[in-house]
């Protein structure tokens, strides 16, 4: 089979190999992988800043949509021929995190599905939308997944309420998409015209252009006639967070999902605590949300916003378009 795969950190890209097939063992299914969406979390593997000690060779990418070719003794979830998708944390089926549970997430530490085929275990595959093709299911696991988790399972969001994102990124449009599917208001931040466009056509009332005003959380607060937002997707991290808690209301929730700009950064707890406002952290989700997601996704037919799709053979272009920023939406690769 054919795979790539991280042979040093901090190379541009990771390098096609020819590996063995892999052998299917009991618990276990032959997934043939027919698409994986790229997430920034896989950026920071392939570069070395998540997870330094990573025993190099390393397969990267932790979401796919494939066929299952064949099972292990002891399957009864699925059987040859389903069209699946993969389950970011394999070990989270239900509940709440433990450390194993999030210790057995692809694409590190587990190894990920960046190949023509892999073999998972199959409690952690659910199966894929119908109506979706390949190329839009794959985006499902990670970054829509991670929206629904916090705005549905932690944020318990209302119709009627109102939820700020940042930017254009998976996760953010996913939320977008959510908000307005359950009867949210959406308020919007994008520098690029093209994302501003985007999220107008997603349903969002008020789009910001944050280059132009750096002092957003300010203008969000005024949109929102001085109340603030209930919930903020916070995907942008050091840089972002002071305004987040500029434009949430006392009471919201700030979910911490992404460091796009940094990890580290001096804020004022003084608001958080003084307008009892929850800060919640978020790394993607249990087996069981992902197919309560994909239900609610089926029964209204939720496109996903794919940028751009790579062949398998352009995995290095795919990956220069993640980090170039100028995506708007998922970035995938389709396999033949």
């Amino acid at each position: 089979m054919k795979a790539w795969q991280i042979e040093a950190f901090g190379a541009l890209s990771p390098v096609q190999v020819e590996r063995p097939a892999p052998v299917v063992g009991p618990g276990q299914a032959l997934v043939r992988v027919r698409a994986v969406a790229l997430n920034y979390r896989d950026l920071r593997v392939l570069e070395g800043s998540y997870d330094p000690r990573l025993a190099l060779p390393f397969v990267p990418c932790s979401d796919l949509a494939g066929e299952v070719l064949e099972t292990g003794p002891g399957v009864r979830r699925v059987k040859a021929g389903d069209r699946v998708l993969s389950s970011f944390a394999q070990a989270w089926v239900a509940g709440r995190p433990t450390q194993a549970r999030l210790r057995s997430t692809l694409g590190s530490p587990l190894p990920g599905v960046l190949a023509t085929h892999v073999v998972l275990d199959a409690e952690g595959l659910v199966h894929a939308p119908a109506y979706l093709p390949d190329e839009a299911a794959c985006t499902l696991p990670c970054a829509a997944l991670t929206a629904w988790h916090a705005l549905v399972d932690h944020g318990a969001l209302q119709p009627g309420q109102t939820v700020l994102v940042q930017g254009t990124g998976g996760v953010s449009l996913f939320a977008a998409q959510i908000a307005r599917l359950l009867g949210a208001t959406v308020i919007g931040t994008s520098a690029k015209p093209a994302g501003r466009a985007t999220l107008h056509a997603l349903g969002a009332s008020t789009v910001i252009d944050r280059v132009l005003d750096p002092a957003w959380g300010k203008t969000v607060r005024a949109a929102t006639s001085g109340l603030g937002v209930d919930h903020v997707v916070e995907v942008g991290g050091a840089q972002t967070l002071a305004q987040s808690l500029r434009a949430v209301s006392p009471g919201g929730i700030v979910h911490v999902i992404g460091v796009l700009s940094g990890a580290r950064e001096s804020f004022d707890v003084l608001p958080v605590l003084m307008n009892e406002v929850r800060m919640q952290g978020i790394m993607v989700g249990p087996r069981d949300s992902l197919e309560a997601m994909i239900r609610a996704f089926c029964a209204h037919r939720l496109m996903p916003i794919v940028d751009r799709t790579f062949s398998f053979d352009e995995v290095p272009a795919a990956f220069a378009h993640l980090r170039s920023g100028t995506h708007v939406g998922k970035v995938c690769v389709a396999l033949p």
